[in-house]
């Protein structure tokens, strides 16, 4: 089969190769499927960076979620059978970007009928993400103002899509105009402009002064920085990572003299720590979408053979929606 392979690590465009390689084999617990589509996520630029937290070894196929068809499944497989519609994130070092992946049993969900592959192959990491950014670490309520970093991007247009959903205002913030046309398609209520706009003084303005009540921050740097002069009394800043490259050192006293909490979300620890929830979360994710709440917004559409080039310009930051390969 073909498959997208990391032998050193670098930046995607020069480490990226195309190349044949055996068709994997599912183990017991574990589910062989045609790739039917795959998104690009941060986290495979940072992989193939060797900077993300999961350091696959040498070499590997990047892509960290799918949607596929299940062609074979191993003798300890209960949940699924040859033919179903699937969505998961693989076992690295066999990702997404090939013909034919390999999925866990526990990481593997019936792909929801309200959604297309290439929409359904993007409900995976990112809504779950935000999801449990929202509802269990910072208790997203109806009428409250939700401020999202990043609101173009994979997790952030999640976040904006679910906060809506939640019955939030949300106010979306990206980095140039393309994006800005984007975020209001999701269904932000206001959408600010880094480029060109003061995001605390917009925020402010949107609130009467009040401030957000929760903000969402996959950036870090100065996004953070910003958000903490213009958080509510009582607000919540998620950290969700730091697409921004820089890890911010948060002042505990300002965050003790205005009243705010700093709350971290690691969504991968919930595989260790509390299964259930995230099957539960899959649950609910599924019946938004089949409600039309929640549909995850493709920008492009592309070809296996472009994995390289649309993983590399995620890196750049200059993709608008989510960037999906369907082999």
């Amino acid at each position: 089969m073909k498959a997208w392979r990391v032998n050193e690590l670098g930046e995607p465009r020069d480490v990226l190769t195309l190349e044949e390689v055996a068709e994997p084999t599912a183990k017991a617990n574990e589910l062989l499927v045609k790739v039917l589509a795959t998104p690009a996520n941060f986290p495979d630029v940072l992989m193939c960076r060797g900077e993300y937290q999961i350091k696959p070894p040498l070499p590997f196929t990047p892509g960290v979620e799918l949607c596929g068809e299940v062609v074979a499944v191993g003798e300890s497989v209960s949940r699924f059978a040859v033919g179903d519609r699937v969505i998961g994130n693989p076992s690295l070092p066999d990702g997404g970007f090939a013909e034919y992946s390999i999925l866990d049993q526990n990481n593997t969900f019936p792909a929801p009928a309200a959604l297309d592959d290439a929409e359904a192959s993007a409900l995976s990491i990112g809504y779950q993400t935000a999801w449990f950014a929202l509802h269990r670490r910072t208790q997203l309520l109806e009428g409250e103002t939700l401020l999202v970093h990043a609101a173009a991007g994979g997790v952030g247009s999640a976040a904006v899509q679910l906060g809506k959903a939640a019955g939030a205002k949300v106010i979306g913030v990206v980095g140039g105009p393309d994006k800005v046309e984007y975020a209001r398609r999701l269904g932000a209520d206001l959408v600010i402009d880094r480029h060109s706009e003061d995001i605390i003084a917009a925020v402010k303005d949107f609130t009467g002064g009040k401030g957000a009540n929760v903000v969402f921050d996959p950036v870090g740097g100065d996004a953070y920085a910003k958000s903490t002069k213009c958080i509510a009394f009582e607000g919540r800043i998620v950290v969700i990572g730091f697409a921004g490259g820089t890890v911010p050192q948060p002042a505990l006293n300002h965050a003790l003299i205005k009243n705010y909490s700093i709350i971290g979300l690691h969504w991968g620890l919930y595989k260790a720590y509390n299964q259930q929830a995230i099957d539960d979360c899959h649950v609910e994710l599924t019946r938004l979408a089949d409600a039309g709440l929640v549909m995850p917004l493709i920008g492009e559409r592309l070809a296996l053979s472009d994995v390289s080039d649309g993983v590399g310009r995620l890196g750049d930051g200059s993709t608008v929606g989510r960037v999906v390969f369907q082999p």
